[in-house]
């Protein structure tokens, strides 16, 4: 075990000035502790920050904003997003285990690391873990590991389930630190590993999640979440894809469609999105914009089965979408 002070934030201001001055932000705790642990992650400083004002899930005109603090469990539970947007409380449900939902925080799970098997060793060689190091994963055990977004430096996958959800949304990360305030489209948010898979995503040092805004639009009438894993409790997707469609006077009007356990980042789909829009919501529509799912794919040495996984995926859950009410 290392040494690390601790403290608590009681206002927002005195936790942006401990995560200015370097402390790393704890709520859930459910990845850090465990990176922790295994010494992965060794922050000298951490600030709780569970007594901040982040809680609520405040119902607007047009859209939903999430307090970043809101636990897993309270917003999969939410009476208007379960009836309004259910893809959300289906990525949450089927995200993790009852005990870690409900101590796992929204703004956590966006920030969640990679559970590639090589960065949560020490001994092995990871570029996210120990830049300039090497990849592992690249000849080494990969059949979990990602086929979009990949680089020489890195092929690991992004764990949230929920993240795959919120992007196909066009979420939006609200973010403060002492010098203000501002808005991040979900999609600028992550990064692809390129040549600093170190830098996972687009916050400043020391900024700090505090809300989730996600618009509520025709779309979301039909959406749904699907997770292939290798076993039905829980487990990691193989390949996920969430799906929103706005169908009216026999066509598709407006498609959102992302996917998850494939890319280096949760994974939007314009090219799919593009083939079924103005097209008949039928089986060979979905066929043939499925297809496109993985163009650009770069397998590896045992992940090539997501190529096909992943357009079978996305056609099912398509066509699962299309026949709601």
């Amino acid at each position: 075990m290392f040494a690390f002070r601790y403290t608590k934030a009681t206002d927002e201001q005195s936790a942006l000035r401990a995560g200015a001055a370097g402390a790393r932000y704890i709520a859930g705790g459910t990845t850090l502790v465990d990176l922790m642990r295994e010494t992965v992650e060794r922050p000298d400083s951490l600030v709780d920050i569970n007594g901040l004002p982040y809680t609520l899930i405040d119902v607007q005109p047009g859209k939903i904003r999430v307090g970043s603090l809101v636990r897993m469990s309270d917003l999969a539970a939410h009476p208007v997003v379960r009836q309004q947007i259910p893809m959300i409380s289906q990525a949450l449900e089927l995200s993790a285990s009852a005990q870690l939902r409900n101590m796992a925080s929204i703004g956590g799970n966006l920030l969640q690391r990679t559970r590639c098997l090589y960065f949560r060793d020490v001994s092995a060689a990871c570029n996210r873990r120990n830049p300039g190091a090497g990849c592992s994963a690249i000849e080494g055990r990969n059949r979990t590991h990602a086929i979009l977004g990949t680089s020489r430096y890195c092929i690991a996958t992004h764990p949230s389930d929920l993240a795959v959800a919120l992007l196909a949304l066009d979420a939006v990360v609200v973010a403060r630190d002492t010098g203000g305030e501002r808005r991040i489209a979900l999609a600028d948010f992550l990064r692809e590993p390129g040549d600093s898979p170190d830098r996972e995503h687009n916050l400043r040092p020391g900024e700090l999640i505090v809300a989730i805004e996600v618009p509520i639009g025709p779309e979301v009438r039909r959406c749904g979440y699907l997770k292939v894993r290798d076993r039905e409790s829980y487990e990691f997707a193989l390949t996920s894809a969430a799906v929103a469609l706005d169908i009216g006077a026999g066509a598709v009007r407006g498609a959102r469609v992302a996917v998850g356990g494939v890319g280096t980042v949760p994974w939007r789909l314009p090219a799919v999105e593009a083939a079924l829009r103005g097209r008949p919501p039928t089986a060979e529509v979905f066929r043939s914009a499925a297809g496109l799912a993985a163009d650009g794919a770069k397998p590896s040495r045992e992940n090539g089965f997501k190529v096909e996984l992943l357009k079978r995926t996305v056609e099912r859950q398509l066509a699962t979408v299309a026949a709601m009410p």
